[in-house]
């Protein structure tokens, strides 16, 4: 696998810390709370598509949810062990299923977009943050293809969504501004689509039930919608800090079982 390094100009601060709640992401830096891209996007709109979606499915749109976020987790995961340089198995030993077929089906379509195409690896999971927007995040894959800077996103989800658009342009505004250097492309790599194949234009990248998506609107179109969400989010969250509670973590009990 080939890999090329660029150099950070903006250093990850030394309190650092990413701080995960159930309902919120901060990242710490230089005493303040920067609230993660996904968080501030929870501020945008659903829509009518959401309502009608949640009328239809009732009581099981927490489930739905929650499988569709632990699926996502479990492709990321495997991705990471794929760069690592680690063999990774569907089967056990003894003839099993170590996972979700329809987890490792996505996994699959990830190796043949990084198969076919031999993107030269820059970064994975890489922590990024804004001082101009005040956000930060974690991006999923920073790389070349045909000597095109690229900042993508994966996406595991049946549809994709505007926020798609906006966290992806995001991305490529935070890693201009800690390493300096300007994304060419902005993708989702999307493995749930429904694509047939190969584009036989050469145009778009995708491959069977997976492609490359690209935002039809502009970076700055995209970052000037960011900005307004992040307005919103800013009157609702002024004080941009993530909430604490105090509470026991041991409880001994008074029963002595072994009497």
């Amino acid at each position: 696998m080939i890999k090329k390094t660029y150099n950070r100009i903006l250093d990850i601060s030394d309190d650092h810390k990413q701080i995960t709640l159930p309902d919120s992401r901060y990242y710490r830096r230089n005493g303040e709370y920067y609230p993660s891209v996904t968080y501030v996007l929870n501020s945008y709109p659903k829509g009518r598509h959401f309502e009608d979606w949640l009328k239809k499915v009732g009581y099981s749109a927490d489930w739905i949810v929650k499988k569709a976020s632990q699926e996502g987790t479990a492709v990321h995961l495997l991705i990471e062990k794929y760069f690592e340089g680690k063999e990774l198995k569907y089967l056990n030993h003894e003839g099993y299923p170590t996972m979700d077929p329809l987890v490792w089906q996505m996994f699959l379509k990830f190796v043949d977009f990084w198969e076919t195409h031999k993107p030269t690896l820059i970064e994975t999971e890489v922590h990024l943050f804004s001082d101009e927007l005040k956000v930060a995040g974690t991006c999923d894959l920073i790389c070349e293809i045909d000597d095109k800077l690229w900042v993508i996103d994966f996406k595991t989800s049946n549809h994709l969504q505007t926020t798609y658009d906006l966290q992806s342009a995001v991305y490529a505004q935070m890693y201009k501004e800690c390493y300096g250097k300007e994304a060419d492309r902005i993708g989702i790599l999307w493995l749930k689509s429904k694509s047939r194949g190969v584009d036989r234009s050469g145009e778009k990248i995708k491959g069977k039930k997976w492609e490359m998506y690209e935002s039809s609107r502009s970076q700055e179109e995209n970052l000037e919608i960011f900005k307004s969400v992040k307005r919103i989010f800013d009157l609702e969250n002024p004080k941009h800090k993530p909430a604490t509670t105090t509470f026991k973590t041991s409880v001994k009990s008074p029963y002595n079982t072994t009497q």
